[in-house]
């Protein structure tokens, strides 16, 4: 059997990370398993291609959550990146790191080493910010970090009549404070996307002590007297073993991370024996703790303003729109998820934003539609970052290979919803009373001005929700009796086991999480390295 020092399950916006930084020192022997394949589509590497490979299954696990009570019954397409670099290859590549209060928290609550002045220097090592040195940026890491290449009269006026409502206008939300409106940044280097893979993996990928396997799906790890030994793994239909002489880490994401410790036999052991799963550790906490933002969609009509979406409609648009990325490397193929953000209070007496939005200069029934609508109209999408609601990711079968059900109850608690109706009042608000807009005679397309009740206008919301992407917590980090993980991120309980990716967050960060899951990448690596 062969071995390893250390063997990382999952290529992801962490493995890739992980796989870097260990495989720095020559002596160290590294093994990176990925289920996906290789990140040789193309449209991984252009910003717009998220069209094209979330929900393919060449690149994406495709997941759907389970249909939610809280949210109408429905059930939504849940993307995670099935492919080397993980969601950071299939990602809207939007660059925050949250707020100062979100690591503060962490630290608080017993997790010393997590506070914001302990991880700030992790989010400059792995920067390569275009704009240059500073006290909160860094160049030379091998993250780029761009402006975006495309700027619209249309996200101009919003952020004018934002500011006519205190919401000053900002260059920069990765301070500590994002309180503001302003362009998102991106994860982008000159007009191509800046994956993990890209910046962390492909760079190194020879390094003779580093063995990079793809299409390559984890059956279990195997432990001797609770220390974890060795990980199955299925390869061309083939199962084979590998032996680790020092850590397993799991970096496989919120979704897939506490799968493989469930079918390892970590978790509750009532839930594994109904499987038919010797426990190795009970840990209660695995699986549990999921939290995600929401998005809400309203769409707003407008005129005398040019959204996107006669021009992405067109076949003379669209062969406009690629000749500039072809020529220019930038315009809408450049894009991210989103092009404009704005953080803002629901209630003046917090002390920091509890609401994103996500701007969009188009809009569309459904996210991922083929077709834009024929009017002109934006989508200023709305989220509650940091939702109370709680899920969980649960086996139903031994086979690591049959998908866990995931089940969100977005919307679940009375804040949430309270808050989600503030977000959407707040942005009707915005566009239907600023001087800016009026001039621009807009029109709610949805939900409708007629919705003016909370329960209502929530509950209506929730019909054409979906989520931004996030999730976090199903492995978590803490001292209580739900957590998964120590401080080291080290598995309670084993030895040689860690989880390093999203799902050790405690507690969701204030805004997107790709930022925030390199960072843990690279903190957790120090910390083995430490050892």
């Amino acid at each position: 059997m062969d071995s390893f020092d250390f063997i990382i399950l999952g290529a992801g916006s962490a493995g890739c990370v992980l796989a870097n930084r260990l495989s720095q020192n020559s002596s160290n022997r590294v093994l990176l398993i990925e289920a996906g394949g290789k990140d040789n589509n193309p449209w991984i590497h252009i910003p717009v291609g998220y069209f094209k490979t979330m929900h393919n299954p060449d690149t994406d696990w495709c997941y759907r959550t389970e249909p939610d009570e809280s949210m109408n019954n429905i059930s939504i397409r849940y993307p995670r990146g099935k492919t080397l670099g993980g969601s950071s290859s299939i990602n809207g590549l939007l660059y925050i790191r949250g707020q100062h209060r979100d690591y503060d928290l962490w630290r608080q609550s017993g997790n010393t080493g997590w506070g914001w002045d302990d991880v700030l220097p992790y989010f400059i090592k792995a920067e390569n910010q275009e704009r240059g040195k500073s006290e909160f940026h860094g160049v030379g890491g091998p993250l780029s970090v761009s402006d975006q290449r495309i700027h619209l009269p249309l996200l101009d006026e919003f952020q004018n009549a934002a500011e006519e409502f205190g919401i000053p206008k900002t260059k920069d939300f990765n301070t500590g404070d994002n309180h503001g409106c302003g362009y998102f940044q991106v994860t982008q280097k000159d007009g191509f996307r800046c994956s993990t893979a890209v910046g962390y993996l492909n760079p190194i990928k020879n390094r003779k002590n580093l063995e990079i396997i793809t299409n390559a799906h984890v059956k279990k790890i195997n432990f001797e007297n609770k220390t974890a030994r060795e990980v199955e793994f299925w390869q061309d239909k083939e199962l084979k073993k590998v032996q680790a002489k020092r850590e397993i880490i799991i970096s496989s994401g919120a979704i897939g991370s506490p799968q493989i410790l469930q079918v390892s036999g970590i978790g509750n052991p009532e839930k594994l024996k109904n499987l038919g799963i010797e426990t190795v550790k009970d840990l209660n906490g695995v699986g549990e703790n999921l939290h995600d933002h929401l998005m809400l969609r309203p769409i707003y009509k407008i005129n005398g303003l040019k959204s996107l979406n006669k021009k992405i409609n067109s076949l003379f648009g669209n062969l406009m729109i690629g000749l500039e990325y072809v020529f220019k490397r930038s315009g809408p193929m450049t894009m991210g998820a989103s092009q404009l953000c704005m953080f803002a209070k629901s209630d003046p007496s917090l002390e920091l934003p509890d609401l994103q939005w996500h701007v969009q200069p188009m809009s569309m029934d459904t996210l991922g539609a083929t077709k834009n609508h024929d009017f002109h109209a934006f989508t200023p999408t709305v989220s509650n970052i940091r939702p109370t609601s709680r899920g969980n990711v649960n086996i139903v079968d031994k086979d690591s290979r049959t998908y866990a059900k995931i089940k969100q109850n977005y919307l679940s608690t009375d804040h949430d919803r309270m808050v989600a109706a503030k977000g959407l009042k707040l942005t009707r608000k915005i566009i239907l009373e600023s001087e800016t807009f009026k001039k621009y005679t807009p029109e709610e397309y949805r939900p409708g001005v007629d919705i003016n009740d909370d329960e209502e206008l929530v509950k209506e919301a929730s019909n054409y929700a979906q989520t931004i992407f996030h999730p976090v917590g199903t492995c978590k980090m803490g001292q209580d009796d739900m957590s998964v993980v120590d401080e080291k991120l080290k598995v309670k309980g084993v030895k040689n086991l860690r989880v390093i990716d999203a799902s050790i967050m405690p507690s969701i960060t204030s805004g997107n999480t790709n930022a925030p899951t390199i960072m843990i990448a690279e903190k957790g690596a120090d910390m083995i390295l430490e050892n």
